[in-house]
């Protein structure tokens, strides 16, 4: 069997969007029995939340979907997650920017934005940090789009 592909999901904090699309990408895949061909993870571009839970609105907003959160940690980019991930899917275009200005030259990862590379559309996935639960939700809903794309893509190979 091939080595599984790296993906990486990037927000800020790596409490809000990033952990939320790392585990909704983690259960989609193991719903459509295609788990074992991907290692995912999820990082930020800051650091002010290394080593925190996801947001407790996060995990609520998850776990109302039958996904927890509960286990994961936040921690930032790293240079090796360049060469360790063969994709870098960012939230939003400031993060993508920010990944991109980071990456090394020798690095071969994509670096690209989430919602686009996984087919939902060129848009951003809005920052719920400051918002309410229905914020949370409609992060949800996007990440969810998105899982659902990159389960095609892995499904039809297309990576």
């Amino acid at each position: 069997m091939a080595r599984p592909l790296g993906i990486l999901m990037l927000c800020l904090g790596n409490i809000c969007r990033s952990p939320t699309a790392e585990g909704v990408l983690r259960a989609r895949l193991d719903e459509a029995g295609l788990a074992a061909r991907v290692r995912l993870d999820s990082a930020g571009t800051g650091s002010s939340h290394i080593g925190h839970p996801p947001d407790e609105r996060a995990i609520a907003c998850a776990g109302k979907h039958g996904i927890d959160l509960s286990a994961l940690r936040a921690r930032r980019l790293t240079l090796e997650d360049f060469d360790e991930f063969d994709t870098i899917l960012c939230a939003d275009r400031t993060i993508l920017h920010d990944a991109r200005m980071r990456k090394p030259r020798t690095s071969h990862a994509q670096v690209e934005l989430l919602l686009e590379w996984s087919g939902v559309g060129k848009k951003d996935v809005p920052d719920p940090y400051y918002g309410a639960s229905r914020d949370f939700e409609q992060t949800f809903k996007l990440v969810d789009a998105a899982a659902q794309g990159i389960v095609e893509r892995v499904r039809q190979g297309r990576l």
